[in-house]
């Protein structure tokens, strides 16, 4: 079970390293596009179309990191309050009701909206270059996917915990 834990942890860090540097290539693309509207009076079309795309991209794929490093938002009201044990039975019960069939839900959801997209041809109709939309949709998948994945290995820690007794 360790070993699993421990390629997933180091998956999602992983990808959180590579997003990392996609935020990077955004932030120089917004600077170029910047440059050219105001210094050169030569905007771009292709800016405002990729940007958005990446911002999603760079959304998606740090789902699973953010996860791994408690980021997400929690109502914290009772929760801080808890001992270790009862935030592991809280998390235990909470992601068996909540956040695995949520998961699936939008998982599936998304595996099926990529193969749609990607069977008729899908193209973005509110833009100028008409970019496909499965390459997106695919990384959305992969994105909650790697969330679904994260989800198990801490599901997998407050379980050790609550069995064992000590944290995995």
């Amino acid at each position: 079970m360790r070993t699993i834990v421990r390629v997933i942890d180091c998956t999602s860090g992983g990808m959180g390293k590579v997003i990392s540097w996609a935020c990077v290539v955004l932030v120089g693309v917004l600077v170029y596009e910047v440059t050219a509207r105001y210094v050169f009076n030569a905007p771009t079309i292709w800016v405002s179309e990729i940007a958005p795309m990446l911002g999603a991209t760079i959304v998606a794929l740090g789902w699973a990191y953010t996860h791994l490093h408690n980021g997400h938002v929690r109502v914290d009201v009772f929760y801080s309050h808890l001992s270790v044990r009862a935030k592991a039975i809280t998390d235990v019960v909470c992601s068996l009701l909540f956040f695995f069939p949520l998961l699936i839900i939008l998982i599936y959801a998304a595996a099926d909206h990529t193969w749609f997209a990607w069977s008729i041809g899908e193209v973005f109709k509110g833009t100028i270059l008409y970019p496909p939309t499965w390459p997106l949709r695919a990384v959305i998948f992969l994105g909650l996917s790697l969330f679904a994945l994260q989800g198990v290995a801490l599901f997998i820690r407050d379980l050790h915990l609550l069995i064992r007794n000590n944290p995995l």
